[in-house]
């Protein structure tokens, strides 16, 4: 992380308290559930990585600035990093970008364009890192709106012991197709 868009350096944070959200299992409350149903919502796969870096950046304050916009850029070329974005009515509503190691997703950051869009995108990558066999979705600090969502704060070894266990698996975020909006709706509504 950068201390801001601005600053040049960049530093490594291991928090003693660590945010994760279950794999398969992000929550959906019941007013998101009827957005997510009235339609119109799409997920697309690293279609244009770069853009929603650039999007989850722009704002007053940041912690991406352009070493490490680069930094992401390069791990995506290498197949280590990836976005979600999130439209509705054709249009960008949100999305998130994260870097994969083993069966560990590390979500870097998310954004909204729209009401909802960031959110959509945590419940189509919840599925899609289930599918694709991950057994960790590493948040790294816990906000009010991932735990909403269904994320914990875990202890730092906790956090460790989980982390190894990933990084020995192997998953691939690109071996499935993202589902579509009728196949999250069942997901979660099954499972509910």
């Amino acid at each position: 992380m950068a201390e801001s868009a601005h600053d040049p350096r960049l530093f490594w944070f291991d928090p003693p308290m660590r945010g994760v959200l279950p794999v398969g299992g992000v929550h959906a409350s019941r007013s998101l559930l009827r957005d997510l149903r009235r339609g119109d919502w799409s997920a697309h796969l690293d279609g244009d990585f770069n853009t929603v870096v650039a999007a989850c950046a722009d704002r007053n304050e940041t912690w991406i600035n352009a070493p490490l916009a680069r930094l992401y850029h390069d791990l995506h070329r290498a197949g280590h990093a990836h976005a979600i974005e999130i439209r509705h009515d054709g249009r960008f509503a949100g999305g998130l970008f994260g870097i994969t190691l083993g069966a560990a997703f590390f979500g870097e950051s998310m954004m909204s364009a729209r009401t909802n869009g960031s959110k959509m995108a945590l419940l189509w990558a919840s599925s899609h890192l289930a599918r694709c066999g991950f057994t960790l979705f590493d948040t790294q600090f816990l906000t009010p709106h991932l735990e909403r969502m269904g994320g914990v704060e875990i202890p730092r070894h906790l956090y460790r012991r989980k982390l190894a266990s990933a990084l020995q698996g192997k998953s691939d975020f690109r071996s499935q197709q993202l589902p579509d909006a009728d196949q999250i709706w069942q997901e979660i509504t099954q499972t509910s």
